[in-house]
């Protein structure tokens, strides 16, 4: 039976197999599974690095994701800069539409507009996210409604049946005005993000609420 001491210890070693970031300031506490990042990473990407590579360790049903970025001198940039950088970064994205706009703030990021589809929504964070002196993204981008709630819920069940990654017959779906709230139990921590992007690739969802419980691991007090 795997502990929290373990499942600690199997988090720290994939932070230092990651080369795409430095985790010599990282601090992880595993409690019941679930694990908490704190410390600071040289940049945004990096801290998202981190919280996927938590996410990757069996035994890690939740992240909480505490780092700080802390910009070394050489990345540093006035917030004019990073606009220019952001603004090219949207521009140049066949998947983000021109309704997207950006404000930034402290090195922050905040993105804003409609768009059809939670992927448009998705390829705009993903395209800003990695620019240089950026220091955390807010998404605040709005999915326009485009199905009633009984096709949306069908759409999503047949998605879930189709996929070799999710047990459907252990999921829940229920769909209000676009919302979607997953519910029940998966195996790992990849199938409930597969569940997750699998609802969120549906016409008309504009959100989803992610409840499903990962019962693969029973953590052991020491």
């Amino acid at each position: 039976m795997r502990t929290a001491e373990d499942v600690k210890r199997d988090v720290l070693d994939e932070l230092a197999w990651d080369r795409s970031l430095d985790a010599t300031a990282i601090g992880v506490a595993v409690t019941d599974g679930a694990a908490t990042l704190t410390g600071h990473v040289g940049t945004y990407a990096e801290k998202r690095a981190a919280e996927k590579a938590a996410k990757r360790v069996k035994g890690v049903v939740a992240v909480a994701n505490d780092l700080d970025v802390r910009l070394p001198g050489s990345l540093q940039r006035d917030d004019t800069d990073v606009a220019t950088a952001v603004a090219a970064a949207l521009k140049w994205n066949v998947s983000v539409p021109e309704e997207v706009t950006a404000t930034i703030q402290d090195g922050w990021v905040t993105l804003e507009g409609d768009v059809d589809w939670s992927y448009q929504r998705n390829a705009a964070e993903r395209a800003v996210r990695d620019v240089i002196a950026v220091r955390g993204v807010t998404n605040l981008i709005r999915i326009r409604l485009r199905a009633r709630s009984k096709q949306v819920k069908e759409e999503i069940d047949r998605a879930f049946r189709r996929s070799a990654q999710i047990d459907a017959d252990h999921v829940s779906v229920s769909v209000i005005d676009g919302r979607v709230t997953l519910s029940g139990t998966v195996h790992s921590w990849s199938e409930r993000m597969a569940a997750e992007h699998a609802a969120r690739a549906a016409a008309g969802v504009t959100d989803v609420i992610n409840q499903l419980h990962v019962s693969s691991f029973t953590p052991v007090l020491t």
